[in-house]
């Protein structure tokens, strides 16, 4: 009896699975031990990828971390379509968006990028591949929160409220960075779905 044979990955779909697991790494290892602490050598142990095969593909630090810029970018997006996607309807929904927001923003994804930010304010090159992505990001977000809660960006004032929501669950994930502050977190977002609602729908979301 012969042997069933395994079928054989195409060339193209391994080097995609390879780059993909080192762009994991990649993230992972900036949430772990930040920009400076993240190395290619660390990266190519964590992605199981030869060291040779990983400066095939990058290079240079650099390299891998601008690569990795795309692909957290790409993360960040379908992360939240993914909890968008999660959200309920009726009384509740301002809150939900909310706490959808603002657990984004405390999250790994989001401490990966807030990395990079870091280390771009003194690389050059660096800032040349995240700040185009940034505002793409900022661009996309902004208009995600204003559908998810159902804002009036032709009425005065609504725009910058908008605006100051997302700084607000920003700035709050950079504050969870130093600590866990959760139970603050949660009141202050509380709070803040409360103005939302009066001010977006006179306290009457259906």
């Amino acid at each position: 009896m012969t042997a069933p044979t395994t079928p054989r990955v195409p060339q193209e779909e391994r080097t995609r699975a390879m780059r993909a697991r080192l762009l994991e790494a990649t993230v992972e290892l900036l949430v772990e031990n930040g920009f400076s602490g993240t190395t290619t050598t660390l990266v190519s142990e964590r992605a199981g990828v030869s060291r040779g095969a990983q400066l095939h593909h990058f290079p240079t630090k650099n390299d891998l971390v601008v690569a990795a810029v795309t692909h957290l970018t790409e993360r960040r997006h379908e992360e939240l379509q993914a909890a968008a996607a999660r959200l309920p309807t009726g009384p509740q929904r301002t809150r939900a968006v909310i706490q959808m927001l603002g657990d984004h923003f405390a999250g790994p994804v989001f401490t990966a990028a807030l990395e990079l930010w870091v280390a771009a304010r003194t690389d050059a090159a660096l800032l040349e591949a995240v700040a185009p992505l940034e505002r793409v990001v900022g661009r996309e977000t902004h208009a995600m929160t204003v559908r998810l809660l159902g804002a009036d960006e032709s009425q005065p004032g609504v725009r910058e409220l908008v605006q100051a929501t997302l700084d607000l669950v920003r700035g709050l994930g950079l504050a969870g960075t130093l600590g866990d502050d959760t139970p603050r977190r949660r009141r202050i977002l509380d709070r803040w779905a409360e103005t939302l609602d009066t001010t977006l729908h006179g306290g009457n979301r259906k």
